[in-house]
């Protein structure tokens, strides 16, 4: 081999090695979700259950992004799912030894009001029935409650105040009457148990719609789910008020509470943990209870935070539980259409969404919720007619020990804040909006928004033509910020219309992104984006660099240290790193080799990543996947 062949080789090998190290400088992770690939996931917003005696569980869901509506698990793992994945409305699921019954979607062809029957064998549906005349409801379930006992079908008719009755063929039999019918459960005499959850009642019926026992729980409970065990002769009620726990009645003779499963008060208890923290028994909103034919127990929970379209609640958690009551594992999909942003009081290690908490690796660990719907009954967060699909989206910046979280949703006009004050552990206690009385202005937020690490805001308020810059002032002796009055900045013309927003304080950098000129669409970015050094010194005219972006459909910005984060919707997954110095391009985030975790499609949100830099220099960068109902976690030091 010649000289000049042996340098060629040398130096091929040498970028081939320079190429692995760079690829080798980030790492692919993710968190909010058991498993991290597609084929593997937990399914989105399951909204109730049903478990078949072989242990094998069905849940429904409103909407899942890529799978069918009904998801099938069993030994803590997907068996895939059924149906198509926007068909159903979820809120009401049973089965039998040859079918599942669920209620369908109001949008789909059949209404809200009708029953579709689907052969587990098979996977298909074979035959809808009609309950009810309530098939057009919007953001309500038509149908509350469904259970089968041999050939029979119960399903509660909630806006009809009656439970009707089928045979599982679909032929009526007869009608019940009861006010705003709920959960359904089955007895072995046959007698049928339906939960009044906003009455706190759960009323008996004989077989031919005769009353008997009625159960009047403490009027603060809602009963949300019901199951008989007929190992045990009780009914078990998941309670979906302050208690947030199962009451055990024995039903053998007039109903009597003989006990409970799970901690009194539930995540809000201040006994066995923090306020707000989740655990094996610390449950959230009980939406589903089964058992198998081994008493192994199942659980069904909805961390609380609203659900615009009953799809994009703040997830589901799946607790099994062996016949002593030990956890044996869980199933967990917290998020869908949302993104967590790394804390800085703990240098990233813990990450807070819009509503939950996380921390950890490879799915990580569910720390805790941060809605409390009972002491803040007003929480926008529980709102669900908010036109945002629900404020899941999460900013924190962290300013002398206090924490300030902002909530928003997919693409946002409105911004929530909410602060944690240390005599209520997890809970974010609501502070007010922008728009809102707290910043004065009514006009909604559409050329960008920052709150930095001083806890400053940054607003492109609508029609303005300006940023409005607004101070953090301080915070009271609970530690709820404060801010003074906006001022007003000009937008450079170089950048209208502006639509992003993004303003580092420590090294006074300020980034804005342009809009598209003359587009109705002012959650999109153009290509231009104007890095400012020195902004609050006085250099509002002189971007150095500006970043012209070449990859097509640029949605989301974020930075932290000298770099900027973007991600681009409806083309690739990919973030890439632009050099806040320079404006180059010096890193694209993909996917780790061998790409075993999915990172989805792309960010198709406004705010669907954050950024922070580790005191180790650092890089982490969360985003929004909503295929896998996760949030990806890239580790990335340059």
């Amino acid at each position: 081999m010649s000289t000049k062949r042996i340098q060629h080789a040398f130096f091929g090998a040498v970028i081939a090695l320079i190429a692995t190290v760079c690829h080798a400088q980030y790492t692919t992770d993710w968190l909010a979700n058991t498993f991290g690939t597609l084929a593997s996931h937990v399914g989105n917003a399951a909204r109730s259950m049903w478990v078949a005696p072989e242990g094998v569980i069905y849940t429904a869901s409103f909407w899942d992004e890529n799978e069918g509506g009904i998801a099938v698990y069993q030994n803590g793992q997907s068996l895939g799912s059924i149906g198509i994945h926007n068909e159903l409305q979820g809120g009401a699921i049973t089965g039998n030894a040859t079918s599942i019954f669920a209620a369908m979607q109001s949008g789909s062809a059949y209404g809200g009001g009708a029953v579709g029957r689907y052969n587990r064998a098979t996977r298909q549906r074979d035959l809808v029935i009609n309950v009810s005349t309530w098939n057009k409801v919007s953001r309500a379930d038509a149908i509350t409650g469904l259970a089968t006992a041999g050939s029979l079908l119960y399903a509660s008719d909630f806006f009809g105040n009656r439970v009707r009755v089928f045979t599982t063929d679909g032929a009526w039999q007869q009608d019940i009457g009861v006010m705003s019918p709920g959960a359904l459960a089955l007895d072995s005499s046959g007698n049928v148990w339906v939960a009044r959850q906003s009455a706190g009642v759960i009323a008996e019926f004989s077989p031919a719609g005769a009353p008997l026992n009625t159960i009047q729980m403490p009027a603060t409970s809602r009963p949300s789910a019901l199951y008989f065990d007929a190992s045990s002769n009780r009914l078990m009620v998941g309670d979906e008020g302050p208690d947030m726990n199962i009451k055990l009645y024995d039903v053998s003779g007039p109903p009597t509470l003989v006990g409970t499963f799970g901690v009194q008060g539930g995540y809000l208890d201040t006994t066995s943990g923090i306020k707000g923290q989740v655990g094996d028994k610390r449950f959230t909103r009980i939406a589903g209870i089964g058992k198998d034919s081994t008493g192994n127990l199942y659980v069904l929970n909805n961390p609380w935070g609203g659900g615009w379209d009953l799809g994009r609640n703040g997830g589901i958690d799946i607790h099994a539980y062996d016949s002593a009551g030990n956890l044996q594992w869980k199933l967990q999909s917290l998020n869908f259409e949302a993104v967590a942003a790394p804390d800085p009081a703990t240098d990233g290690a813990y990450f807070y969404s819009g509503t939950n908490v996380y921390t950890g690796t490879a799915g990580g660990t569910f720390v805790a919720n941060t809605v409390d719907p009972f002491s803040y009954p007003d929480d926008p967060r529980l709102n669900v007619n908010d036109t945002q699909r629900n404020e899941h989206f999460g900013q924190l910046v962290s300013v002398g020990g206090n924490r300030i979280l902002v909530a928003s949703g997919q693409n946002p006009a409105i911004f929530y804040f909410f602060h944690f004050d240390p005599a209520k552990g997890y809970i974010a206690t609501p502070d007010g909006s922008i728009p809102g009385p707290t910043f004065n202005t009514t006009r909604p937020i559409t050329g960008g928004f920052c709150i930095d690490s001083k806890g400053d805001v940054w607003a492109g308020l609508d029609r303005t033509n300006h940023i409005y810059h607004y101070p953090l002032t301080g915070f009271d002796g609970n530690g709820k910020p404060m801010w003074g009055a906006g001022i007003t900045l000009p937008i450079p013309q170089s950048i209208r219309p502006l639509t992003r927003i993004v303003y580092l304080a420590d090294t006074d950098t300020m980034i804005l992104a342009q809009g598209i000129a003359g587009s109705p669409d002012w959650t999109a970015i153009h290509a231009r984006i104007e890095v400012y050094h020195g902004w609050s010194a006085g250099n509002t005219t002189r971007p150095d660099p500006v970043i012209n972006l070449t990859s097509a459909n640029p949605k989301s910005i974020t930075a932290t240290g000298n770099y900027l984060f973007v991600g681009y919707v409806h083309t690739v997954p990919n973030i890439d790193a632009f050099n806040l110095t320079t404006g180059h391009l010096d890193a694209t985030l993909t996917n780790t080799s061998p790409a075993t975790v999915d990172v989805g499609n792309d960010v198709d949100s406004m705010y669907g990543l954050r950024a922070y830099l580790r005191s180790t220099g650092e890089y982490v960068i969360t985003k929004d996947n909503y295929n896998g109902s996760s949030i990806i976690v890239y580790r990335w030091t340059p």
